[in-house]
């Protein structure tokens, strides 16, 4: 172990937090700009047309992602908690793990975006109507996508795996 190990270790730590942080301000600013202007501008139970397709809407969701566990309060609030306390010191002993700063800010990004929502007024706006599914939100569409990234940096291809022949 060299003397420049510890120091090029806090430097790989604060550049994956500094990412991290990032995605996370991204991800909390849209969001509540989308909201904010969809409450200013469709009144409650309203739709309008955007695309084909898509309709822009404005529902209240005391649940989770698309309406589950609506109601739930205290238990939603306390597993949200947990998660993201699992991620974030999972994140923290491995800073070093390539791009897993990015599912981890859209993560606690999302989680943070629908949380203000659900402290501020006890539900979210979700604004964001496909044919057949459920109203979301830009913070709904991060913890989604944020999910999936997960599982692809931990579970995709490694790099000193050869590929099959």
């Amino acid at each position: 172990m060299t003397a420049t190990e510890p120091l090029a270790r806090r430097r790989i730590r604060g550049a994956a937090f500094a990412r991290a942080t990032l995605v996370l301000l991204i991800v909390v600013g849209l969001d509540q700009l989308t909201k904010h202007t969809i409450a200013t501008s469709i009144q409650p139970g309203e739709t309008r047309k955007f695309l084909p397709a898509i309709n822009f809407v404005h529902v209240r969701n005391t649940g989770v992602a698309f309406g589950v566990f609506s109601g739930g309060g205290a238990l939603v609030l306390a597993f949200t908690l947990a998660a993201l306390a699992v991620l974030v010191g999972y994140f923290a002993l491995r800073p070093d793990r390539p791009w897993l700063w990015l599912p981890t800010g859209m993560l606690v990004g999302g989680a943070i975006g629908n949380l203000i929502d659900r402290v501020a007024s006890g539900s979210v706006i979700d604004f964001i109507k496909l044919p057949d599914w459920p109203a979301f939100n830009v913070a709904d569409m991060s913890i989604t996508f944020g999910v999936l990234a997960l599982l692809w940096v931990l579970e995709g291809p490694r790099r000193h795996e050869q590929p099959p022949p």
